[in-house]
């Protein structure tokens, strides 16, 4: 058996296809992780600062919400930054206190009311969120906030997203905390570079996989002029990216449908350095939520000495800014910083912005959302794999989807199937 040869081949090294390789090596098979970047981590990616400091310009979060994730976290001593959370929270446009309160209690009432609705429930065929967002008695206040958070979560239009895809999904967050709890003070991407650390030899940078062809005694993977050939295929990538890679013979109508049915968000990031945090003298927390503009938040980051502002571009209004490129998006940005948090806040020291919109190995967003209106059952037929061919990404997770954590499980879920297939294959060619 030659070096190319190998239990699991891993499609994806960012954190299911980190995860389920951990997994598979524990369990005693071959693995090899092919991955198409020149860096691991997927949609976690770093940026550095003039001054060294390094952050993410991808995903960034975690909280204690998150075991998988905070499991890592203490096995490769990573060390936890909590996220400011003193000062208040910013509106814009600004509401009078009282307004403001019934904002926030209208914006989480249509959650509940959305939450408490079955998915497949006959009576919401059909809708989007947008279309039941308009039947509802909340105030036109409420609605945008509502809408704003759909648009800088989901990142997708909300007449676009599937009610019950977005009631299926969010009910899958499970937060008693704040998901902004804690991020990684050398950058959450470096709990990806801990684990591709111990892979060694069985990782490959620069690859992308061009062809996969199955046989009935495995299957070979072409990438970087080589071919590879393994027991069973791991596609660890977002159902849009998978579905781009040739497959020979073609999976199952079932599994193209169901690989057919996503879209990838559209999210653009930045991450401003200052020179101290000059929200705090107002007592402000550095969180800005507009109204006017549907998708764009801000959060206070800062650490130790330095002062850092994040801000999330998502759905309709990255790709409307985004295309013009990175000096437009500022003159849209930072002009509204400023109008938020004060004068000082429209001169950075520095700027680090990253337009995932289109990105070529993870299709645009943090997470691939389903637009398909009856597409109730794509999640499921992609964890039941096709044969030798087998998915993971965290869209796929029954927990945190579109998270680090859904990631870490969903990885870890798809190497409990491998390693389930491979045993009941052993089994009949021992009988």
């Amino acid at each position: 058996m030659s070096a190319d040869d190998v239990d699991v081949l891993i499609v994806g090294a960012g954190f299911s296809g980190l995860a389920a390789a951990d997994a598979l090596i524990e369990a005693g098979l071959r693995v090899l992780v092919l991955e198409a970047r020149d860096r691991v981590g997927g949609r976690v990616e770093p940026a550095d600062f003039g001054t060294g400091r390094r952050i993410d310009a991808g995903g960034q979060f975690i909280s204690e919400d998150m075991p998988a994730v905070m499991e890592l976290v203490r096995r490769y001593g990573r060390p936890l930054v909590s996220v400011p959370d003193e000062g208040r929270l910013v509106l814009r446009p600004g509401l009078p206190s009282r307004e403001a309160f019934r904002f926030h209690e209208g914006v989480e009432a249509l959650r509940s009311r959305a939450n408490a609705i079955d998915p497949r429930d006959p009576a919401i065929s059909g809708l989007s969120v947008s279309d039941w967002l308009a039947r509802q008695p909340e105030d036109d206040d409420a609605k945008a906030g509502f809408q704003a958070m759909i648009h800088g979560l989901w990142c997708r239009p909300a007449d676009e997203l599937p009610l019950w895809y977005y009631i299926d999904n969010d009910r899958r967050l499970e937060t008693t905390v704040s998901e902004l709890q804690y991020y990684l003070e050398d950058s959450t991407h470096s709990l990806a570079e801990a684990m591709a650390s111990e892979l060694g030899e069985r990782l490959m940078l620069s690859t992308p996989v061009d062809a996969i062809t199955v046989a009935a005694d495995g299957v070979s993977v072409e990438a970087g002029g080589r071919t590879f050939h393994a027991g069973q295929v791991l596609l660890a990538v977002p159902p849009v990216m998978a579905r781009r890679i040739e497959i020979s013979p073609p999976v199952p109508p079932e599994v193209s449908a169901a690989l057919n049915v996503w879209a990838s968000g559209t999210v653009i990031k930045i991450c401003f350095r200052y020179e101290r945090r000059i929200w705090r003298d107002d007592d402000l927390s550095g969180m800005v939520m507009w109204r006017d503009v549907k998708g764009l938040f801000a959060c206070d980051i800062s650490s130790g000495g330095d002062a850092l502002l994040v801000v999330f571009i998502g759905g309709p209004l990255a790709v409307e800014w985004g295309g013009s490129g990175k000096a437009a998006v500022l003159e849209n940005v930072l002009p509204r910083l400023v109008e938020a948090l004060g004068p000082e806040a429209g001169r950075p020291m520095e700027t680090i912005l990253r337009d995932w919109t289109g990105d070529r190995w993870s299709g645009g967003g943090y997470s691939d959302v389903i637009l398909d209106m009856a597409a109730h059952d794509a999640e499921d037929v992609l964890r039941a794999c096709a044969g030798r061919i087998h998915f993971a990404s965290s869209e796929l997770s029954p927990f945190f989807p579109g998270y680090i954590e859904g990631a870490i499980t969903a990885g870890r879920a798809a190497a409990r199937r491998i390693l389930a297939q491979s045993r009941n294959a052993t089994s009949a060619s021992g009988s």
